[in-house]
């Protein structure tokens, strides 16, 4: 019983959090990460790197080095997601937990930076290409 208290208390919290005090976070925290994404992206293409979700999906060698330079990447942008979901919980919610404070900040910071460096890689990679076939 104490489990699906947590956890009801846990949905019923996150359900919350858009509505409530520091809500912009929803909007810039994703931003800041998908520019952080469409750079390593840009990066990606100019080095001739594999996509980096699918690198991380499917090639275990590689694996814990592409979710170290994700990590690296956004660090920042987590830390501050952090503090803002501990600024919330203690505003709204009168004290903190923290394991709510870090599913925020990697639902806000991580995932749209995973979802996104790939697809700015092939663009990247696209678009490079058709500018050398203009050259040629």
């Amino acid at each position: 019983m104490v489990i699906a208290d947590i956890l009801q208390r846990f949905w019923e919290n996150l359900l919350e959090r858009p509505s409530g005090p520091l809500a912009l976070r929803f909007l810039l925290q994703p931003a800041m990460a998908t520019l952080f994404a469409i750079r390593d992206g840009i990066k990606d293409a100019r080095e001739g790197r594999s996509p980096y979700f699918w690198t991380v999906l499917s090639k275990p060698d590689e694996r814990r080095q592409r979710l170290s330079e994700g990590v690296k990447s956004t660090g920042k942008i987590m830390v501050l997601a952090l503090i803002l979901d501990a600024a919330y919980q203690l505003i709204k919610l009168g004290t903190f937990y923290p394991f709510e404070a870090v599913f925020v900040a990697i639902v806000l910071a991580f995932v749209p930076y995973l979802l996104i460096r790939g697809p700015a890689a092939r663009i990247a990679r696209w678009w490079s290409g058709r500018v050398e076939d203009r050259r040629s």
